[in-house]
């Protein structure tokens, strides 16, 4: 494998928020208007009904990458991805069902954020751009580009994320609690990181648009 580069997904992520390693094309897309009824149903409590989380421990997932948010979905009901929200809300779900959510989510306007914090913003936008040579972080942007949009089908997108959802993804991958990244790219990167450069790089993410 080449030279790691990239930071989340993931989310966002991972959620993420947050980052992994390239997620695999779904085999056919979804219909955004079939997912209605479950959306309003299942997961607007958390999401929000057009994909924009009000809540800073839950994801936005509004523009996300349908492929990537397929792949989630794939694995929590797999259980490799495990978080004890999601695992009862996606038993149900069919195949179809989480194409068609991927679709959905993926077709909603991303609302943009404000970062708070300046001096953690232009902390962690240093490491987003840049990396840190010392400790061996790459830099975030290599990967989820410099605007945090991800590259389809490949990693995430990052842009405007919750500070509080991506930290919590990060110190997830850090701790292995989250390993459904393939190739560990993201464990790797994130046991790099020390809690305030986690906490930066979050800050930054969050006003990226």
């Amino acid at each position: 494998m080449k030279h790691p580069l990239m930071i989340l997904s993931g989310l966002i992520f991972a959620t993420t928020a947050w980052a992994s390693d390239p997620a695999p094309a779904a085999s056919a897309k979804g219909d955004a208007a079939k997912a209605q009824p479950i959306v309003t149903k299942v997961c607007a409590a958390c999401h929000g009904a057009d994909g924009n989380s009000t809540s800073p421990a839950y994801p936005s997932l509004a523009g996300q990458q349908p492929e990537y948010l397929h792949k989630q979905l794939v694995e929590f009901k797999s259980g490799a991805r495990r978080n004890a929200i999601m695992a009862p809300n996606v038993t149900n779900l069919s195949q179809d069902d989480m194409l068609n959510l991927a679709a959905y989510f993926a077709s909603q306007t991303p609302k943009p954020r404000l970062a708070k914090n300046p001096d953690l913003v232009t902390e962690g936008g240093k490491i987003y751009k840049g990396g840190n040579a010392g400790s061996g972080v790459p830099a975030c942007a290599s990967c989820h580009g410099p605007a945090g949009a991800g590259i389809p089908v490949q990693f995430p997108r990052l842009a405007g994320q919750h500070a509080k959802y991506t930290v919590s993804q990060l110190m997830n991958f850090r701790s292995g609690d989250r390993a459904n990244d393939g190739g560990k790219m993201m464990q790797v990167i994130a046991r790099k990181m020390t809690d305030q450069e986690m906490k930066a790089v979050a800050e930054y993410i969050s006003g990226l648009r």
